[in-house]
């Protein structure tokens, strides 16, 4: 019996298990197949805050990991399968490992950036490929990118890359885009933003000097042909890890976990979320960070009595 378990590393779920191991808490973080989060997928990481010169990201989420282990905080390696909070203690299923109750359970398993699935892809990962433009777009100054993708999102990443690239060519599966009009017009003002419409992205295309640009079909022309560029940014959304859940919480359309404005309180009492996982707009290591923190505190005072509003009636309206 655990008086909290934190399912999910990263920035969150490390940042809520240091909190909470000082508290004397003790939590027990289960590491997932990737412990570390995204970060550890990463290079160098120049905006957190307090490393002047940058750090690495698995670098940075081993410190992390290491501090809140020198606090008292336990990990276990596993996959979770289900969890069963109908009521306390709540019980966690671990792969290999049982079921394992706590009085409360921090969500920190963060969102997947959904990849194209091409060769080349994984393997460049932080090597030309990326899909933060917040996180990656200052290593590619004065360089060419390509951004792939036809929602919103895309057109904001565009949008912001040409503050550092020479160019951004935005290739799209179809000729038509389904990002909203105010978003298609702001990106196609942009004199730096190109298109490649009707274009299937086929393979992440290297030399000897690195990525030298994207493989894709023609549609139109019914061939293939390469656009080159000195980095590709895959910008077709993300998952958010909550399929364990079963349900049992509260969650808008995409899948990402409700709290309660102001905290990171779920609909069920005693469970919290932090991170990406309730996160679909900043997804910042900084933010998250900031999240786990957030649901540690939240957490204590749970466990101390103090009382939780049930607001899954608001959630519901």
């Amino acid at each position: 019996m655990y008086k909290s378990i934190i399912i999910g590393t990263g920035p969150a779920g490390y940042t809520a298990a240091i909190y909470l191991a000082r508290a004397n808490m003790n939590p027990l973080v289960i590491e997932g197949m990737q412990p570390g989060g995204q970060l550890t997928t990463t290079t160098e990481i120049e905006n957190f805050p307090g490393f002047e010169q940058g750090i690495l990201g698995p670098e940075l989420m081993d410190n992390m990991r290491k501090q809140a282990e020198r606090f008292g905080a336990e990990f276990t390696a596993g996959w979770v399968e289900e969890v069963d909070f109908s009521k306390r203690p709540f019980k966690v299923k671990v792969e290999g490992k049982g079921i394992i109750e706590a009085e409360s359970v921090i969500i920190a398993t963060g969102a997947s950036a959904r990849y194209l699935g091409i060769p080349g892809e994984q393997d460049n990962v932080g090597r030309g490929v990326s899909t933060c433009a917040t996180c990656d777009g200052f290593f590619f100054r004065g360089k060419k990118i390509i951004v792939v993708g036809g929602g919103d999102s895309a057109m904001e990443e565009a949008s912001f890359l040409t503050r550092f690239a020479s160019s951004v060519t935005l290739v799209h599966r179809r000729d038509e885009l389904r990002a909203s009009k105010i978003m298609q017009d702001r990106a196609r003002e942009n004199e730096k933003v190109q298109w490649a419409l009707n274009r299937t992205p086929l393979e992440i295309v290297t030399g000897e000097n690195g990525l030298k640009g994207l493989k894709v079909h023609n549609n139109e022309a019914n061939q293939d042909e390469l656009i080159e560029a000195d980095g590709v940014f895959v910008a077709i959304g993300h998952t958010p890890n909550t399929s364990f859940l079963n349900g049992q919480i509260h969650t808008d359309d995409h899948g990402y976990i409700q709290v309660k404005p102001g905290t990171t309180e779920t609909n069920i009492p005693g469970v919290f979320a932090c991170g990406d996982v309730q996160d679909n707009r900043y997804r910042q290591a900084i933010t998250a960070a900031g999240t786990g923190c957030m649901a540690a505190m939240d957490c204590e005072k749970y466990l101390e009595g103090s009382s939780v509003h049930d607001w899954s009636e608001t959630l519901d309206q």
